[in-house]
């Protein structure tokens, strides 16, 4: 399949926009090695079936929201969304997707809300393999004592995102 992509810069730091011919977004990537050429950051989130092509346009209606998003004139997104997972990761970050800017759950009450309430932990691991972090907003799931937990950008990066929305709760300080 045939991917397009492209570097954004942003306040969290430079993030990898991949979208598929019909510019549904694919996978947003945290770029931790500024000189690391962006298609060997990419590569290892796709099989070798992928063709990886450069095309700033192709990204750009993404990369315009999450700019408005990191300004804080945007709280929902309005992007097709191409994420690769299984069935259940597909549940679950269609269950993120319902969490409103500005509030958090926990694994726990996502588990319950798709009907698996013992699945705290597959909803973790699916969580943890969230490709389109910020949109779908896997950093809005938070710990059940209210603490924050892994995130793919770190701990620093989702505390950012939720104080961003507004939402970091009293006991993470």
């Amino acid at each position: 399949m045939k991917l397009f992509f492209d570097r954004m810069a942003s306040p969290i730091g430079d993030l990898g926009l991949v979208v598929d011919s019909s510019r549904r977004l694919v996978r947003i990537a945290f770029l931790s090695d500024p000189d690391e050429p962006l298609p060997s950051a990419l590569e290892r989130y796709f099989d070798c079936s992928d063709e990886l092509v450069e095309d700033a346009d192709r990204t750009a209606g993404a990369a315009a929201q999450l700019r408005e998003y990191f300004d804080g004139d945007r709280r929902v997104f309005d992007l097709e969304l191409a994420p690769r997972g299984t069935e259940f990761q597909q549940r679950v970050w269609q269950q993120l997707l319902e969490i409103p800017a500005g509030e958090t759950r926990t694994y726990s009450e996502l588990a319950r809300d798709l009907g698996r309430p013992g699945a705290a932990r597959a909803v973790g691991r699916a969580n943890a393999t969230n490709p389109i972090p910020i949109i779908v907003p896997c950093h809005r799931v938070i710990g059940a004592d209210g603490t924050l937990t892994g995130y793919a950008g770190g701990l620093a990066i989702k505390r950012g995102l939720l104080e961003l929305e507004g939402s970091v709760p009293l006991s993470l300080f």
